[in-house]
C-alpha cells in the first residue's frame, strides 16, 4: 500500500496570517524560536521587520519605550511609527525606506538617532541599531531587526552643555555680578532673610542689602522674585 502523504500545516499567529503565495514570494521566514526569545526580554527595545518593511514582532521594551502595544504596531510599516522624514534630524525613515535601499545595495548600515513621537505625544529621541537576518539565496532582502533605546535625556543634556559653550563670556551676565553677589543671589533663591544671610556670610544686613541694590542694578530687575527667576533660567543656581 503506498503511504499516505500527510500536508504538512503552519501554524499562524493571530493577525498576522499571509497566504501561501505571499510567504512563498518573501522566502523562508527565519526560524524565531531560535533568536527572538533572546529579544523578547531585552533591555532595549526590539523589532523585526518583513521584507514589505512591516513590523513582524514587538518586544516588551519596546512597549514601555514607545508606550504602543504589540496589537497596534505589528502589520504596520516601520516607517509609519518611526518616520517623520526630515522631523527625526536624518531622514532616515521615510515611505522609501533608506534601510532596505542600503540593504539591496550592499552598504552598511549605521546606528541612527530617530525622533519619534511616543503613545502619550512625548517626543523621543531613540538611538537606533539595524541587523540583517540572512535568508536564503533568492531571498532579495533579507529579514531585518531594529535594536534602540531611549537617548532623550543624553541629547537632552548634550544640547544643554552645547548652548552653554556656544555662549561668548559676553553673553553670560553672571560675569558681571561678583562672587558675593552671586552668594546674596543664591541666598535669594533659598527664601533665607538680611538677617539670615548676614548671618551664614558673616556680613551686616546693611551690606547684604547694598548687594542686592548692585544686583537689581545689573540685572535689570526691581524684586528678589525677577532676580532669582532670571538666574534660574540663566542656570547660575
Amino acid at each position: 500500500m503506498e503511504p499516505r502523504r500527510i500536508r504538512a500545516a503552519t501554524r499562524a499567529r493571530p493577525g498576522r496570517a499571509a497566504p501561501p503565495d505571499a510567504l512563498e514570494r518573501r522566502g523562508p521566514v527565519p526560524d524565531e524560536t531560535f533568536w527572538w526569545p533572546a529579544l523578547a526580554d531585552a533591555e532595549d527595545g526590539a523589532l523585526l521587520l518583513r521584507d514589505d518593511g512591516r513590523i513582524a514582532e514587538w518586544n516588551t521594551a519596546a512597549m514601555r519605550i514607545t508606550g504602543y502595544e504589540a496589537a497596534e504596531v505589528l502589520g504596520r510599516r516601520c516607517c509609519t511609527l518611526f518616520g517623520g522624514g526630515a522631523a527625526n534630524g536624518n531622514g532616515s525613515c521615510a515611505a522609501a525606506c533608506r534601510v532596505f535601499s542600503q540593504i539591496r545595495k550592499g552598504e552598511p548600515v549605521p546606528t541612527v538617532d530617530v525622533k519619534i513621537t511616543s503613545k502619550t505625544g512625548r517626543a523621543l529621541w531613540l538611538s537606533m541599531s539595524t541587523f540583517v537576518l540572512r535568508g536564503a539565496a533568492q531571498v532579495r532582502v533579507p529579514y531585518v531587526i531594529h535594536t534602540f533605546r531611549d537617548v532623550t535625556a543624553v541629547r537632552d543634556v548634550l544640547a544643554l552643555i552645547g548652548h552653554r559653550l556656544a555662549r561668548t563670556p559676553a553673553d553670560d551676565q553672571s560675569t558681571r555680578l561678583s562672587r558675593r553677589e552671586l552668594e546674596v543671589l543664591r541666598f535669594m533663591a533659598s527664601g533665607a532673610t538680611n538677617r539670615a544671610m548676614a548671618h551664614r556670610l558673616q556680613i551686616s544686613p546693611a551690606t547684604v542689602r547694598n548687594h542686592t541694590h548692585h544686583i537689581f542694578e545689573k540685572l535689570g530687575v526691581h524684586t528678589r522674585l525677577r532676580a532669582v527667576t532670571y538666574a534660574i533660567s540663566q542656570l547660575w543656581i
